[in-house]
């Protein structure tokens, strides 16, 4: 008898085999952001800082640093989200910042959104640019900018047209990183 056909004939009837663990389900809660939560934060954008150039900055950033920025956000009331799953793990998040400092641009804010690497690809930050976008016009924002990468972030690009942003502007060769040069698209929202 050959091994094979021996092997064939020894296994379980199917149901009697162990059955492999269901897979659990990709699941998160949107919430306000805390300062307990940016540790994550920073691990989450570092990733990128390291890895990619959907942000043009080249040193990681520090922890101080980072409540800094956190702060003068909550100060002009304006949304910093997080994505969490039901063990309370940070997922992602997602913010809104000055488009400029002078006053007359207060109502214009440029987002961002960040996912950890194994959440991207699964609708979080659909979620978290719907989210975004309800907590920006609550605040009273009018307008918002979205300024990407253009190389490496055509899935941003393209969930920032899917939520009705539009092209407004391209600016060629602006950055310089892992020895190339990078462009960045413009797109904007009015939530008026």
């Amino acid at each position: 008898m050959l091994e094979e056909e021996y092997e064939t004939r020894r296994q379980l009837p199917l149901h009697l085999r162990p059955q492999p663990e269901p897979e659990t389900p990709f699941e998160w809660v949107i919430r306000p952001a805390t300062e307990a939560d940016l540790p994550d934060i920073r691990e989450i954008y570092n990733h990128y800082v390291r890895n990619s150039t959907v942000t043009f900055d080249e040193k990681a950033i520090g922890l101080s640093e980072l409540k800094r920025k956190f702060a003068h956000i909550q100060r002009l009331g304006m949304p910093y989200l997080v994505a969490v799953n039901p063990r309370g793990q940070i997922l992602g998040y997602a913010y809104v910042y000055p488009w400029k400092e002078k006053a007359a641009y207060r109502y214009t804010v440029e987002n961002s959104i960040y996912l950890g690497p194994a959440s991207t690809g699964k609708g979080l930050g659909k979620a978290l640019m719907e989210e975004m976008l309800v907590a920006s016009k609550a605040a009273g924002i009018k307008e918002i900018i979205a300024v990407i990468a253009d190389k490496g972030a055509e899935a941003s690009i393209q969930m920032h047209k899917n939520f009705g942003f539009k092209e407004i502007g391209h600016m060629g060769k602006v950055g310089y990183k892992f020895d190339r040069w990078l462009g960045t698209v413009l797109m904007q929202k009015s939530l008026k």
